[in-house]
């Protein structure tokens, strides 16, 4: 799931995870997102606010922080960041590009066999996630 964010803010960040819980809802969320390992830029300072579910008290996911200069710590995120950088060149302007290109580009890296996944896609992934908490 790529969004672009408007600022590099916590609330920003918290705004986005709360948008995309809303939009997948709270089981799905929690099942996709168990956990978020995030590097220590400044927007990961609201921890209560990522971890804090918008429908109940409870939390819907666990943050943690990489250490610093670690990227192994946080090896899929890497990855991923590879993955669209192939797309969207380090130093470039995200902002430049629509949301309809960005689209074209989660749509790609979500029909992209992975070996962390077994060969499936994470679309495939997705949808198993999605039929274990329907039955």
């Amino acid at each position: 799931i790529t969004r672009r964010l408007g600022a590099k803010t916590m609330e920003e960040v918290n705004g986005q995870l709360d948008r995309l819980e809303r939009d997948l809802g709270a089981d799905l969320f929690a099942s996709l997102f168990a956990t978020v390992t995030a590097d220590n830029g400044c927007e990961f300072n609201g921890i209560e606010g990522i971890e804090a579910s918008v429908f109940t008290d409870a939390k819907r996911t666990d943050l943690y922080f990489g250490r610093p200069f670690c990227s192994s710590d946080r090896p899929t995120n890497e990855n991923h960041n590879g993955i669209i950088r192939r797309f969207i060149p380090k130093g470039s302007d995200i902002g430049d590009f629509s949301r309809r290109q960005i689209q074209a580009i989660e749509d790609w890296m979500n029909n992209l066999p992975r070996e962390s996944l077994g060969g499936k896609t994470a679309a495939e992934a997705q949808q198993e996630q999605i039929n274990k908490l329907a039955a």
